[in-house]
């Protein structure tokens, strides 16, 4: 049976993971349903080409001594994908009762992890009662697959579109136990220069620990609960947001993070005086055309989101002065390329150390903001169009709240997931992100 080595940062998800902290990927699309039925028809479907499609058929299972063909430097205690040969689609796809509130089901299914020993994905189909939408939720282990990993094989169960297909990539050379002596010399100057980048990284999480100041309501002692909702906003709205304020699209989402967290944090009494959180925003380091379609390679930039600003304009200049000196520097220098690390460990130390590193996250960082990219492609399963969607992050064990943001024909969708004892509120922050929209529509003149 045919195995791909876990890289290395998949590795490091695949043994963070713990019962209250899980590590999938979740989104949730509401389509539009023309019958009560529509759910239903939906399920099978998404059962019946599950199926035939390979990359969801991958399980996971430990590798304590790979083969020889295999072997590569540290592999040792690894992980590696493969075809698992009893796959049954029935064990993946889920049809609900009928719901009014899909947000209610979906913060449940997000707190469950993924059955390890099987292909860790899911796709639960939930009807609306009304009868005229369904949603789907999809949950993707970040082991298995990053946000564009996760994506194609979403689509690839939904109805068919027209996407770029991808170039082929050549296989790698066959490795030997030992390296080939006459690399050795550049070998040497590539681990001389990933040390140099190694300690460049270190001491700026160090720096970014000084004097830094988060609120209460972001951390929390993990109850293995979840909660999500979503927000939808006019894209259009953002542009002129961007034109008047400056900046790219990106940076007026994240300031309206800030924003909205300014409010709601007042809202709810702890206060904003001061805070200014430190926000991890993930960067891929691949091209979707050119990369190998699984393994995840990202990095990051971390920047202070200016809560305790109460101008909108002025939040908005900060977190693109910030931007702007993150990506001068590059993702692969600063605190938030901790990521990069990742293929400097031993398998061995990704395994043992794994739940240590699951508790430093929130020493590295006090909030993810993560985009997630989608196809302009109108999306069908059925017939039915994609009306909405909501993309969902992991949450970090000490972190009490997600955002991942995705934009859709026209549309802005953040995707809230927050531990449900730590904000019984999460509505309250999804009304302060429209909110904010509006504040800075109305300090931009337009």
């Amino acid at each position: 049976m045919t195995s791909d080595l876990l890289a290395p940062l998949d590795l490091a998800f695949w043994n963070i993971e713990t019962a209250e902290h899980p590590m999938h990927l979740g989104a949730l699309g509401v389509f539009a349903a023309r019958s009560p039925t529509a759910g239903a028809h939906a399920a099978d479907l998404l059962a019946a080409r599950a199926a035939g499609v390979p990359g969801l058929r991958m399980r996971i299972r430990d590798v304590w001594q790979p083969p020889l063909a295999l072997r590569q430097p540290f592999a040792f205690g690894g992980a590696a994908r493969e075809q698992a040969p009893d796959f049954d689609p029935l064990d993946h796809v889920r049809l609900h009762a009928p719901a009014g509130d899909f947000h209610t089901v979906a913060g449940r299914l997000m707190q469950r992890p993924l059955v390890r020993e099987r292909p860790p994905w899911e796709a639960h189909v939930i009807p609306g009662e009304d009868g005229t939408s369904f949603a789907v939720l999809f949950k993707f282990h970040h082991a298995l697959a990053d946000g564009l990993r996760a994506l194609g094989l979403a689509a690839a169960v939904l109805d068919p579109m027209d996407l770029p297909a991808p170039r082929p990539r050549p296989a790698p050379p066959r490795r030997g136990l030992f390296p080939d002596v006459r690399a050795l010399p550049g070998r040497l100057r590539g681990a001389l220069c990933d040390a140099g980048r190694a300690l460049d990284i270190g001491a700026s999480v160090a720096l970014s620990t000084l004097d830094a100041r988060s609120s209460d309501a972001l951390t929390a002692a993990s109850s293995g609960t979840r909660r999500t909702t979503g927000v939808s906003l006019d894209l259009d709205d953002v542009h002129r947001i961007r034109k008047a304020g400056g900046g790219t699209v990106n940076d007026v989402l994240i300031a309206v993070v800030a924003g909205a967290l300014r409010r709601w944090l007042d809202a709810r009494g702890d206060g904003s005086e001061g805070v200014a959180p430190r926000a991890l925003i993930p960067v891929s380091q691949r091209r979707p055309r050119t990369a190998h379609p699984q393994g995840n390679r990202l990095s990051g930039y971390l920047i202070r989101l200016p809560v305790c600003d109460a101008d909108p304009l002025s939040r908005l200049s900060t977190v693109r002065a910030a931007m702007d000196r993150n990506k001068d520097a590059g993702p692969a220098r600063g605190a938030g390329a901790v990521a990069l690390l990742a293929d400097h460990v031993p398998a061995l130390g990704h395994r043992l150390g794994g739940p240590l590193v699951g508790q430093a996250a929130r020493l590295w960082f006090d909030i993810l903001v993560t985009s997630v990219p989608l196809p302009s492609l109108g999306l069908r399963l059925g017939g039915h169009p994609l009306t909405e969607i909501c993309p969902f992050a992991p949450l970090a064990r000490g972190h009490a709240l997600a955002v991942a943001v995705s934009t859709y024909r026209g549309r802005v969708h953040y995707g809230l997931v927050a531990d449900a004892a730590a904000v019984p509120d999460l509505d309250r922050l999804a009304g302060a992100v429209t909110e904010e929209v509006t504040a800075l529509l109305a300090a931009c003149g337009v």
